[in-house]
């Protein structure tokens, strides 16, 4: 059951996704929130279904509950991302921040988070000892989660940014291409995502420190938000630097996820072939 709501959710998104380049002004704002709070759902509901009230409600109050916060205080403050405004395309606000934004941090944080539990030997029998190497798993953990996340806003900012859905005040320095957003844009959220993946496992509790085939959904979403990202934005949104930016910095995560599921899908094949019964008469090599 939880799988195949996922995966449902996952095709509406999906679909959601494809036609936002198809589509300009007003309808494309409106599909923008409408991803939005798919992703929103997918992701809080794969945390309740596959793990229970603990773990959703952890990644609510981490993502959703500190997002908006991070991000009334930067709007307020221009801590620690910078100062900017947002306009008023994407919906209602609550102290100048669309309620919408921190669903897009809650979005992605989820599937950063179970890719660099896979990534790091999160299973029932590994997850989270009391050994010196459970500790370093712990912190290789949270660097992968923190990179996996904060590095989608190299895709996401230029996007937004081109779209006029929010804007930055001073925009220096930037890096190489990505004129418009501040250093120090990328840098906040840096800070936030791994004060987040710090905070999530505690308070989700060990349901939080393995994966298994319920959460197949998720590494999906992570890796169709890397490449079709990278295609999106050197294709069809005319923004090349961000393409390029985005695939280097997601690729720390989604590349060895990749690999990681490729060499799963093989081994199953292999078995499945190894275990083919023989039948007598039958030439194997033909």
């Amino acid at each position: 059951m939880t799988r195949r709501i996922s995966w449902t959710l996952l095709a509406v998104l999906v679909l959601a996704q494809i036609c936002y380049p198809l589509t300009t002004g007003d309808t494309r704002a409106g599909l923008t929130v409408a991803t939005v709070v798919l992703g929103w759902l997918l992701s809080v509901g794969h945390a309740l279904l596959s793990r229970g009230p603990r773990v959703a409600a952890a990644l609510v109050a981490v993502a959703t509950g500190g997002g908006f916060a991070i991000e009334a205080i930067g709007v307020a403050t221009g801590v620690p991302f910078g100062s900017y405004d947002y306009s008023g395309e994407l919906g209602p606000k609550l102290a100048g921040v669309p309620l919408i934004i921190p669903l897009a941090w809650t979005w992605m944080a989820w599937p950063a988070w179970l890719a660099a539990v896979r990534l790091t030997g999160g299973n029932a029998a590994t997850a989270d000892g009391g050994s010196g190497s459970a500790v370093g798993r712990r912190v290789g953990r949270i660097a992968l989660a923190t990179v996996g996340l904060a590095a989608w806003d190299l895709f996401l900012d230029p996007q937004m940014v081109a779209e006029g859905y929010w804007v930055w005040r001073d925009a220096t320095p930037a890096l190489p291409g990505l004129a418009g957003i501040p250093l120090s844009n990328y840098l906040g959220w840096l800070l936030f995502a791994v004060l987040m993946m710090s905070a999530l496992r505690p308070l989700a509790g060990p349901a939080a420190a393995h994966t298994d085939r319920r959460d197949h959904p998720m590494v999906a979403l992570y890796l169709w938000t890397y490449f079709s990202s990278i295609l999106a934005h050197a294709v069809f949104l005319d923004l090349p630097a961000s393409a390029l930016w985005g695939a280097a910095g997601m690729a720390v995560t989604a590349v060895p996820l990749a690999v990681t599921v490729l060499r799963v899908r093989r081994g199953r094949d292999t078995d499945h072939v190894d275990h083919q019964p023989h039948r007598p008469g039958v030439d194997a090599t033909r």
